[in-house]
């Protein structure tokens, strides 16, 4: 078995030298339809299929998130060189933080602190001013990582030339219901007269509540792995977003298959219920 996998493994990577010319021929190409056009000011990606693309390579779920954390740090920079001024990822659901095994959040807790590790100690978030932010129900993550997403916060509060949101144990409803209590209990104290609600009022409340009027919606969702769902993410900002479902798992997803994503975006006519 281990043999039959070997020679499997060996004609893979020559298929791949072999197909490598065509590929940087098809990415120029692919680059020329969409420079010319116009790009999505906030992307939000749904980056599914780690668990699942480790299964199918004989690799602990572990491993997957691993190459899915690889991938992630790609297209942020992929998406920041496209100059997307907001990016918002959504690192883990509600549901993950209720449902996941303890060692597999305490693996993806891990790799979070990691990755804000990374960035705090690289020249990225400093030199593009990048704001960062963490929103979600995070008393369900650890201490220590919750003070990790403080400590950057603070440090980059004040920038506003990028941002880059991560959503964990985050659920679109759960923000909902989060931003109508916050409302109930200021119009409770005489600070918001409720004859004078209305959707600017209402988006204040929301978790994307530092990104203004235009930024805090979605031009672009992205979801990977081929499932057709949005999955409880960002439920009040993705009314009018164009969806694009993609077939590869994340760890999988190449630069052409943001730059599909960007051409299909370019070509449908946004009319915001018009």
């Amino acid at each position: 078995m281990s043999a039959g996998r070997g020679i499997l493994s060996l004609m893979i990577k020559y298929v791949n030298l072999l197909l490598r010319p065509i590929y940087k021929i098809y990415e120029k190409w692919l680059w020329l339809q969409i420079s010319g056009g116009p790009i999505p000011k906030h992307v939000a990606i749904i980056p599914d299929g780690n668990r699942r693309w480790a299964k199918e390579k004989g690799m602990p779920m572990t491993y997957g998130h691993e190459i899915g954390y690889d991938r992630l740090r790609d297209v942020l920079r992929w998406l920041l060189d496209l100059d997307v001024k907001v990016i918002t990822i959504y690192a883990m659901s509600y549901e993950n933080c209720i449902f996941r095994s303890e060692d597999e959040k305490k693996h993806l807790f891990n790799l979070l602190e990691k990755a804000l590790n990374d960035l705090m100690s690289s020249d990225i978030i400093y030199n593009e001013r990048i704001n960062i932010r963490v929103f979600g129900r995070l008393d369900m993550i650890p201490r220590e990582l919750l003070d990790k997403i403080r400590e950057v916060e603070e440090v980059t509060k004040n920038y506003s030339n990028r941002f880059i949101n991560v959503a964990l144990c985050y659920g679109g409803r759960q923000e909902i219901i989060d931003a109508a209590r916050k409302l109930i209990y200021d119009v409770i104290n005489g600070k918001v007269d409720v004859n004078e609600l209305s959707e600017e009022t209402f988006r204040k409340y929301l978790y994307t509540s530092h990104l203004d009027d235009v930024l805090d919606e979605p031009d672009l969702v992205i979801r990977t792995s081929g499932e057709l769902r949005l999955s409880n993410f960002l439920l009040w900002q993705i009314a009018y977003s164009e969806l694009y479902f993609c077939d590869v798992f994340w760890p999988e997803f190449r630069r052409i298959d943001l730059w599909r994503a960007i051409r299909s975006y370019q070509r449908r006519e946004r009319r915001f219920g018009k």
